[in-house]
């Protein structure tokens, strides 16, 4: 016990993070400083973990904060941080990332970057084929696979989290998150603006609102709106949509007393994406239930595995080729109240000392076209990239082209 006690102090005690943990959105900046504690593995549910540290005596915020990891059996990384602010809207997160000085040396260089995709596009595209293939020979019972790709930067300075968490923060329709890692290295932190919400609760009251079925946007009118209802007519992306939705409601409906939600799915957009989005409401039989433990019934939804779940993550397992780590996990807080908000971590990179990892993932159901799936993975890859001010192949962006 002893021995179990000293390594979790000194897990904690290497955990000392030089980043903020920040979740800003039009409702609210939220900004944790240091670490006070970490949620420590065991066999107990993690939400059981997270109430036993916030009821520990500490001079710090009783709330936890950090990441889910998309595969059920990895490390989860959550903690409480030394101190916490929440202000509305946006207001505090100048304070916590204050931009450069308005006068500034002679800028140098930009920097130069090396993109490597892992896998090769090539290898997506037949990914995509045999998730098809899969599903058409009933294996499973699989009826949505959602695989990703990823490219792997690499810069000829160490990248800025800070200044790539601002440049994301300025597309007001998603929320941008920072989210520091453990290393025992160079600093490391995922770091990402999702437009999607997986849970949140306030009291008795749940809320959801999950994406599925997506569509690059464009810069001219006509053509972005000729997009827009192409996604809301696509039978390809509402089937995809539907898998997201039903999963939903399905697990929320034995722990709600009420639950609602639209039956025709809403278009809801990005900078750079169009997206079908479905607004779920209810309200908890047992309040006892906190988001974490609401974030871990849900996750991973059909949005970012598939559908049946066990199956479908059998599947990416197989052919993505990677770990996926802490993308299509989740990032969020909740607080010893059991009030929280957890955001699915999509459009995210990770980033440690010279290199950031970039996600992007599409969902596959019958009917879907490897080229197509590519395709919008691409498109979902826009927002980071665009945030670091390069292409897809590392070139400079030229102003046309942001």
């Amino acid at each position: 016990m002893r021995d179990g006690a000293g390594k979790a102090a000194a897990k904690q005690a290497a955990f000392a993070p030089a980043l903020p943990f920040a979740l800003v959105s039009g409702e609210e900046t939220l900004v944790g400083r240091g670490c006070a504690g970490l949620v420590g593995a065991g066999p107990e549910p993690l939400g059981e973990r997270a109430r036993r540290l916030l009821d520990t005596p500490a001079d710090a915020p009783a709330v936890v904060v950090g990441a889910l990891p998309f595969a059920a059996e990895a490390p989860v990384h959550l903690y409480r941080p030394a101190e916490l602010s929440r202000r509305p809207g946006r207001a505090g997160f100048a304070a916590a990332f204050p931009p450069p000085a308005l006068v500034r040396p002679e800028a140098g260089a930009p920097a130069r970057w090396q993109v490597t995709p892992e896998p090769s596009l090539a290898a997506y595209r037949d990914a995509v084929a045999a998730a098809l293939a899969q599903m058409a020979r009933g294996e499973d019972g699989l009826r949505k696979i959602v695989l990703s790709r990823s490219l792997k930067l690499t810069a000829d300075r160490p990248v800025d989290a800070q200044a790539l968490l601002r440049a994301l923060a300025q597309d007001l329709s998603v929320t941008a998150f920072c989210v520091p890692l453990p290393s025992s290295t160079a600093p490391r932190a995922l770091v990402g603006a999702t437009p999607e919400l997986l849970v949140s609760r306030r009291g008795a009251q749940v809320f959801s609102h999950p994406l599925a079925g997506s569509a690059r946007r464009s810069p001219e009118p006509g053509a972005d709106r000729a997009a827009a209802e192409a996604l809301r007519a696509s039978d390809k992306d509402r089937r995809e949509h539907r898998e997201v939705v039903t999963a939903i409601l399905d697990q929320l409906a034995p722990h709600c007393a009420e639950l609602t939600a639209p039956g025709e799915p809403a278009l809801t957009s990005t900078a750079s994406m169009w997206h079908l989005g479905t607004p779920i409401a209810g309200r908890l039989r047992d309040a006892s239930l906190s988001a974490l433990d609401l974030a871990v019934l849900l996750h991973p939804t059909p949005a970012v595995c598939g559908t049946p779940r066990a199956p479908a993550a059998r599947a990416i397992a197989t052919l993505e080729g990677y770990e996926r780590g802490f993308y299509a996990g989740a990032v969020g807080w909740c607080a010893a109240s059991g009030d929280g908000d957890w955001h699915v971590a999509i459009r995210c990179a990770e980033l440690a000392g010279r290199t950031a990892r970039l996600y992007a993932g599409a969902g596959i159901v019958a009917g879907s076209d490897p080229a197509a799936e590519g395709e919008e993975t691409s498109a979902k890859f826009a927002a980071l990239l665009t945030a670091l001010g390069i292409d897809e192949q590392g070139r400079p962006l030229t102003e046309t082209d942001a």
